[in-house]
């Protein structure tokens, strides 16, 4: 999973999802020194379509990885710990168009994917090999928003366990709602609704991808069309808003693209970033008691379209995979301030979409 430099510098793997335009490209592996934050290639596993998002199985012995294209699939994949080399397992479809989202559940029994231009959400049964079974339920979400051009139908983008592990929450951008669902392991259908049926975001938000606090109180969501973040809190399975604000600077009036979100690992910052002009991470604290974003800086990030962005597993870096710019870029985080710093270390990869970590457990 890692190897020892020295005493006090190791490496851990990243794994980069991307879109593809030959069969030269694909998942890319790369060595990240936990030390210096410095990325050396390591491997790439070809030949599969359009891997722009991944999941790491809870065994570390897997990896899956939507191929978000029009057939929409699924593609698994076995991972060597020690040479850090991916082998192609099988195939199946996702059960929708353009699946753009994959988690697995907490004993890495089943895949759940989602898929944007189908509007729906897939489970697929994993085999103890690794290799995926087809879908044994796919869900249609129904309904529209206000947006014409973004919001004409559903658009699942996101599907997320809660914190006990068995209730699922999906964003959907088309529809302006996070869905929620009671999942049960192992049952003909493992998904039902749940009795708390769905959180309403503000008309024309566009909710993209969801968050939960390591504390397991609040959850947070960037919206892709209108560049908020909602703030809920966690209480029986419910989302419940307490708090909804801007990433965008103070008058601004041009094109408007949420990504992604995360939070540090000592749960006192948040990170979200923003795409076309922006093109940069917005830093909030965490108030410890409430849950509360406060804004305390921009970062901008090295490229263009920062499509995806992920914290190191000590919570020392934070990499962006700049989409537009083909290209990868480290920062270095100050854990006290949360703001973050060039370290000078990038790497140029066609397309990156995705970024996942393989840390030291």
């Amino acid at each position: 999973m890692l190897s020892a430099q020295t005493d006090t510098t190791k490496e851990n793997f990243l794994l980069v999802g991307t879109y593809t335009k030959s069969a030269e490209e694909g998942i890319n592996v790369y060595a990240f020194n936990t030390t210096t934050g410095k990325l050396r290639f390591v491997s790439t596993a070809k030949d599969v379509n359009n891997p722009s998002y991944l999941v790491i199985a809870p065994d570390h012995q897997h990896v899956y990885t939507v191929n978000e294209n029009d057939e929409g699939g699924v593609s698994a994949f076995a991972w060597d710990t020690v040479s850090g080399n991916l082998t192609f397992l099988n195939k199946q479809i996702s059960g929708g168009a353009a699946p753009c989202y994959i988690t697995t559940d907490a004993d890495g029994k089943y895949v759940i994917v989602g898929n944007y231009s189908g509007g729906s959400l897939s489970v697929l049964p994993v085999r103890e090999d690794g290799k995926i079974d087809a879908p044994v339920q796919t869900i249609e979400h129904t309904g529209r928003g206000p947006n014409k051009e973004r919001q004409e139908k559903p658009h699942v983008h996101c599907v997320v366990f809660g914190p006990d592990k068995n209730t699922l929450y999906v964003s959907d951008l088309g529809i302006d709602q996070v869905v929620i669902y009671n999942y049960k392991q192992g049952d003909v259908l493992p998904l039902v609704p749940a009795d708390t049926g769905y959180a309403a975001l503000a008309p024309g938000a566009g909710p993209r991808h969801l968050t939960f606090h390591p504390n397991g109180k609040w959850a947070y969501i960037i919206h892709e069309l209108d560049g908020k973040v909602t703030a809920f809190n966690y209480v029986n399975k419910k989302l419940v808003p307490f708090q909804t604000i801007s990433m965008l600077p103070a008058g601004y009036k041009g094109p408007v693209s949420g990504a992604d979100i995360h939070i540090s690992p000592d749960g006192k910052f948040l990170y979200a970033s923003n795409r076309e002009k922006l093109n940069n991470i917005v830093i909030y604290s965490i108030d410890r008691k409430n849950g509360q974003l406060v804004k305390k800086g921009e970062q901008p990030t090295g490229g263009k379209a920062p499509r995806n962005f992920m914290i190191d597993p000590d919570g020392n870096f934070l990499l962006v995979a700049n989409q537009n710019t083909d290209n990868v870029v480290v920062f270095k985080r100050n854990k006290l301030t949360g703001l973050l710093t060039s370290t000078g270390q990038e790497i140029k990869v066609p397309k990156p979409v995705c970024l996942k970590m393989i840390g030291t457990n």
